[in-house]
């Protein structure tokens, strides 16, 4: 049987992880935490259900299907130009090997934009990629149904609290509904099959009137104009996570700029 991307992703983000803690063990990484003062994070959700549009906007280089979608982007330059054209948040890409992304890449973002809530978008396994996140001044991070247990997401995402992040739950069926716990600050529907890459904003709607109540929901991939935003904010979404379509252009931010005015010129007709 063919292997599917998600698990060659999950695969091979153990072994970074590996290397990543020979490089800097766990320990020592909680140290470098304890010696810089401590910054208190951002709350996404807040800023989500207070923003007109929702909007998360995300930077990414490449992706596994589509190759690379914009490999020369200066991740300071895009993600400021995000933040001053009102994004809710920002997600940046932090996997290298299928996304072109880094660490270091979040650390640039949050320079640019200080007072925007940024997602750390990863494929997060471990407790050590958590300290990392709070490390670089992640404000949420995403933890994804698909690539864990019921019991070692509830467990990273009680990690992730007790360190100040909130967390994003990315689910893409209606059976992953039972990884939504009270641990939980958002969740996001992916309209992207992870196993296949295969696209679909359908699925949003399919789920919608499924969703928990009282948290933000966030619809995933797939998101390309004011029309769709405007149908799923009245099927119950209240914030979109969009990337290719703004990467994709020669001027991300203003690819931004542009969908915000449309989407308030629709709202006062």
């Amino acid at each position: 049987m063919k292997e599917d991307i998600l698990t060659q992703i999950i695969a091979n983000k153990r072994k970074e992880i590996s290397r990543q803690t020979e490089a800097v063990s766990m320990k020592r990484l909680e140290a470098i935490i304890a010696m810089h003062e401590t910054r208190e994070p951002l709350s996404l959700s807040r800023s989500i259900m207070s923003s007109p549009t929702g909007i998360i906007s995300e930077f990414k280089r490449r992706s596994p299907s589509k190759g690379w979608i914009n490999r020369e982007a200066d991740v300071r330059l895009i993600t400021g130009g995000y933040a001053e054209a009102g994004a809710a948040g920002l997600s940046v890409l932090t996997d290298t090997d299928f996304f072109g992304g880094s660490e270091g890449d979040l650390l640039k973002a949050r320079l640019s934009a200080p007072s925007t809530p940024i997602l750390r978008k990863d494929f997060i396994i471990s407790e050590y990629q958590i300290l990392q996140s709070v490390a670089i001044q992640a404000d949420a991070i995403l933890l994804i149904a698909a690539a864990l247990e019921k019991d070692e997401c509830r467990h990273l995402a009680e990690m992730a609290h007790s360190l100040g992040l909130e967390v994003l739950l990315e689910i893409h069926s209606e059976d992953e509904l039972e990884y939504a716990t009270d641990c939980i600050d958002l969740i996001g529907v992916n309209n992207r099959n992870l196993g296949s890459f295969h696209t679909d904003v359908e699925n949003s709607f399919r789920l919608a009137e499924k969703l928990p109540k009282g948290i933000p929901h966030i619809s995933e991939s797939g998101i390309s104009g004011a029309d769709i935003i405007a149908v799923l904010r009245q099927a119950g979404y209240d914030g979109f996570l969009m990337g290719e379509s703004f990467m994709k252009t020669a001027e991300p931010a203003g690819a931004l700029a542009t969908l915000i005015e449309e989407l308030e010129t629709a709202r006062k007709q």
